[in-house]
């Protein structure tokens, strides 16, 4: 069972994402944007192209820069959407990236180099973004402590750090 938040455990949602043509069909479509997801200490890179997600991989926070946007939430907000994605098959109005994003004086969707024309590829694509956490119900996902050490988390590298 892959831990969230781990590359193990976004490459799985991404497999099931990329697998299932209702995803494509039902109003998601062709998508272009490189989506930045922060939790806690740890970041990751999502690549969306066309109708798949191509790539997923774990970064350094100030690597977020690359990406057009994104998503920065509490531990504990990421893992009762995921929760909630898995009770419903889907998240409930309450728990979508639009109802969280609303929720927020500053949105859910953040730029760390102020470029509001790609950060507004989160709404552009909004539905595409939802598809992709959505088909995370498919999966039994286990949700390590905050305090855990990178290094401990999916296929994440370990860091030696020598005094």
């Amino acid at each position: 069972m892959p831990q969230f938040p781990s590359v193990e455990w976004f490459e799985q949602v991404r497999e099931i994402f990329n697998g299932d043509e209702s995803y494509q069909e039902a109003g998601g479509g062709m998508c272009d944007a490189t989506v930045g997801i922060k939790v806690a200490s740890y970041s990751y890179i999502l690549v969306f192209e066309g109708e798949e997600c191509s790539e997923v991989r774990e970064v350094a926070e100030p690597d977020l820069s690359e990406a057009d946007f994104y998503l920065d939430m509490a531990s504990d907000e990421w893992e009762d959407m995921i929760r909630n994605i898995k009770d419903n098959d889907g998240a409930d109005l309450g728990h979508t990236l639009n109802t969280l994003d609303m929720d927020r004086f500053e949105g859910l969707a953040l730029t760390m180099n102020g470029d509001q024309y790609r950060q507004d590829f989160f709404y552009r694509y909004n539905q595409t973004f939802q598809y992709f956490f959505d088909a995370s119900a498919r999966i039994d996902t286990d949700f390590a402590p905050e305090d855990q050490p990178l290094g401990r988390r999916g296929n994440s590298c370990p860091i030696l750090i020598e005094f």
